[in-house]
């Protein structure tokens, strides 16, 4: 190898190490500066997003609700924490099963559209602006208040999660739950490339899809679009699952539950929102976890 073949090594290895355009990496708990930047967005979003999701889309209908529902296990009359419940989506489903809901989110659009939503057929819900990460106001909600709590597709919005699990531990009663969906970050997220390839094999094409990941340890931001058309990029945080998990290890959770849900090969391709669809039925773009208080 000659000398300028060794420099040349060395400039791409370290251009590895540079971040991705328009991702800044980070330690936990270094979020903080954009909680003010995270509350703003989702309600210049709130009526777009409203409008488009309705009452849910694929992710939601075919990968999170069903494995959330069987994991959370409401029973009739239970109380149930609904985290960053954005239009009342889950809300209301929680309501239709019985359960005494209590939902909040950040964006006070987000508060209105899910109260306008919200009819006596959906149970007793009640709604409240709050930012997941205020400890004084998650605090206010009661102690050993909560039978279960859920967070659907929102942890990876979120600036701060450290005192969320923190004080989630105090509101759930002793065996309570938490219940939390999200991209995976192994597979989705900002450093995650989905490609298909095409081959000619004896004769036959043959088209392979896959993703390739090119970062995963830092903890990074991001902004992006979840919806195509959306007014506002919102700011995304990926977390390495360690980081993630021992947050909630950390403030006294045990994790038990664990589903890695994918698109079924015969899954009709959905709308724009999607992009997965059946052709990556063999890798998950959500996982959903299940911690308790013991």
């Amino acid at each position: 190898m000659t000398e300028s073949d060794g420099r040349e090594r060395t400039a791409r290895a370290r251009a590895c190490d540079v971040p991705t355009a328009g991702v800044k990496a980070y330690e936990e708990g270094a979020f903080a500066e954009f909680r003010d930047e995270v509350e703003q967005v989702w309600n210049e979003n709130s009526a777009y997003w409203d409008d488009y999701m309705g009452e849910g889309n694929d992710f939601v209908n075919v990968l999170c609700w069903p494995v959330t529902e069987k994991l959370l296990a409401v029973e009739h009359g239970q109380s149930v924490l609904d985290i960053a419940c954005g239009n009342g989506l889950t809300s209301r489903r929680l309501g239709r099963l019985g359960a005494r809901v209590v939902a909040f989110d950040v964006a006070e659009g987000m508060i209105q559209r899910a109260r306008r939503r919200t009819s006596a057929a959906d149970g007793k819900i009640e709604y409240h602006v709050l930012d997941a990460g205020d400890e004084q106001g998650l605090r206010a909600l009661g102690r050993a208040n909560f039978d279960s709590a859920l967070c659907n597709m929102a942890l990876f919005d979120m600036a701060e999660i450290e005192p969320l699990f923190r004080n989630l531990f105090s509101l759930l009663k002793p065996g309570g739950c938490f219940v939390f969906s999200m991209v995976h970050p192994c597979f989705n997220q900002a450093d995650a490339t989905r490609y298909s390839e095409f081959e000619d094999r004896d004769g036959e094409l043959i088209t392979t899809y896959g993703v390739r990941v090119s970062r995963y340890m830092t903890p990074t931001m991001r902004r992006g679009l979840a919806l195509q058309g959306q007014p506002t990029p919102q700011p995304y945080f990926h977390r390495p699952l360690d980081m993630l998990l021992n947050v909630g290890l950390r403030a006294g959770f045990v994790l038990n539950g664990i589903e890695e849900r994918a698109f079924p090969a015969t899954h009709p391709p959905g709308r724009r929102e999607l992009g997965w669809g059946p052709n990556f039925s063999e890798i998950p773009p959500v996982i959903v976890f299940r911690m308790q208080r013991q």
